[in-house]
């Protein structure tokens, strides 16, 4: 009990919501990725979580991020979350580049009531060689 008591107290206090420890059903979901190739990399991310008490009240998170590096070329990343009654969304996107050469990675991450996802995509490609690709996803619901 007394456990409990202190991870309501600590949740309340930093602004996460009630505790999932009291939690009727719960679920988290994540994914990201690198790619890197000849002096360039660049990193997405993303993760979300869904909780239901036993009274039916329903509490979503969302968070997502990146970032890009390069020797000489140019580098970027943005962000976007996207918040509406039915849903939270996550998109992150990084690209580093430098001549023909070039890394990229995608993350998007989704809570729309108890389906959760999230799906990372990476790309290198150094010019005059097989680009390299992949794709993680990751999916999950709450339980009933």
């Amino acid at each position: 009990m007394r456990i409990v008591f202190l991870s309501t107290a600590v949740s309340l206090l930093l602004g996460l919501g009630p505790s999932p420890l009291l939690a009727q059903s719960a679920g988290t979901v994540g994914s990201g990725g690198t790619a890197a190739a000849d002096g360039t990399t660049a990193t997405t991310l993303g993760t979300g979580g869904a909780a239901t008490d036993a009274d039916g009240s329903y509490t979503g998170s969302i968070a997502s991020g990146g970032s890009a590096a390069t020797e000489d070329g140019k580098a970027k990343s943005q962000t976007k979350i996207i918040e509406n009654p039915n849903m939270l969304q996550g998109n992150s996107k990084a690209m580093a580049h430098d001549s023909g050469t070039f890394s990229k990675s995608m993350t998007k991450t989704r809570v729309k009531g108890g389906d959760l996802s999230s799906r990372t995509k990476t790309m290198s490609h150094v010019p005059g060689e097989k680009p390299v690709k992949d794709t993680t996803t990751v999916e999950t619901q709450l339980p009933q």
